[in-house]
C-alpha cells in the first residue's frame, strides 16, 4: 500500500511537471490568448551559453502547406512584423498582409506532377532569447516553423579604399 501511494505521487508530480515545462516560461502568462480568427504559436528555444546566444539568431517563417507545380518560386503575400506588448516590454510577433499565393509564370512539363510544398511570406530574423519565448499571432490555416542561424567564428576585416 505504502509503495503505490508513494508511485501514485510521483506519477502526479511527473503530470503536473510535465504540464508545466510543455507551458514553457513562466513569462506566457503575459501573453494573451488568441483573438477569434487568429491561433496562437509559441516557440520555447533552449538555453545556450551567453556567447553562443549572442551569436544566433532565429529565422521565423509563416505559411502553409500547398501543392505547387514544382517549377515556379511561390510565396505568399504575407510578412511577421514585431508588436509591443504593452506594460511589459515584451515583444510578440504578427503575420500580417495577404494569404494570396503569388508565382512566377513560367510553363511547367506537361504531365508534371505537382508537389506539395511549404509555401511562405516574408520570413522574419529576430535575436535568440531562452529567457523568454518567441510568440507568434497567426490567421487560423498558418503555420509557423523556425530555424537557428549562427555566426561564423570568422571575422573578416573591410579594406579601405
Amino acid at each position: 500500500m505504502k509503495k503505490t501511494v508513494m508511485m501514485l505521487g510521483v506519477l502526479g508530480f511527473l503530470v503536473v511537471f510535465g504540464s508545466v515545462s510543455c507551458a514553457g516560461h513562466g513569462q506566457l502568462k503575459a501573453f494573451p490568448d488568441a483573438m477569434e480568427g487568429m491561433e496562437r504559436f509559441v516557440i520555447v528555444l533552449p538555453e545556450k551559453a551567453k556567447g553562443e546566444e549572442e551569436a544566433s539568431m532565429v529565422e521565423l517563417m509563416a505559411g502553409k502547406v500547398m501543392m505547387t507545380d514544382g517549377v515556379n518560386l511561390v510565396r505568399l503575400g504575407s510578412a511577421i512584423e514585431p508588436r509591443p506588448l504593452t506594460g511589459w516590454g515584451y515583444t510578440y510577433y504578427e503575420v500580417t498582409g495577404s494569404s494570396v499565393m503569388m508565382s512566377t509564370m513560367m510553363a511547367a512539363p506537361e504531365g508534371a506532377p505537382q508537389v506539395e510544398a511549404f509555401v511562405m511570406g516574408t520570413p522574419l530574423k529576430v535575436r535568440y532569447n531562452s529567457k523568454l519565448p518567441i510568440v507568434v499571432y497567426a490567421p487560423e490555416g498558418y503555420e509557423i516553423r523556425y530555424r537557428i542561424w549562427k555566426a561564423s567564428e570568422t571575422v573578416s576585416a573591410a579594406e579601405k579604399k
